[in-house]
């Protein structure tokens, strides 16, 4: 459990109520990572959905070889900065993990129990409508940067 306030804090939850603070607060925790460290890998469950608050998290794909089936090459995706979300495959099904993650320097995030949070969207629609609205707002971001990306890339 982590203090609603750190919630308050995070861009993300502003359009949300004491109340739908103090219950995702209960299902949530703060973490400290070493630089470096794997958070997410491609493919696996989404069953956390990550906010960070200090640090440098970036986001990649590995191109796997046909040939050998190891992994390849990576692909920077973009980097998640203080106060962003990410994880947010947690929220939309089939919950699978689109890209992996890694801290790029020490960091500090909050991870809350995805299965918990989509009970919770069940129990009550207008926190779920609020949350999938701001999750629409960041994956926006997301397709915007790499748009950006595919046309340097290109030109």
């Amino acid at each position: 459990m982590i203090s609603p306030e750190l919630l308050r804090r995070l861009p993300f939850f502003a359009p949300f109520s004491e109340i739908h603070l103090k219950a995702i607060a209960m299902i949530s925790e703060e973490d400290t990572v070493e630089q470096g460290v794997v958070l997410l890998d491609e493919c696996g469950t989404a069953d956390r959905l990550y906010f960070l608050l200090e640090g440098s998290v970036e986001l990649f794909y590995t191109a796997k070889s046909e040939k050998s089936g190891a992994a390849d090459k990576e692909y920077s995706m973009g980097d998640i900065n203080p106060g962003e979300v990410f994880s947010i495959s947690a929220l939309i099904e089939p919950y699978v993990l689109s890209a992996n993650a890694r801290t790029t320097q020490p960091s500090r995030i909050i991870k809350i129990d995805a299965p918990a949070l989509r009970q919770m969207f069940v129990e009550d629609s207008s926190m779920g409508f609020l949350a999938m609205s701001q999750i629409s707002k960041a994956l926006m971001e997301r397709l915007a940067y790499t748009r950006i990306q595919l046309a340097a890339a290109w030109a």
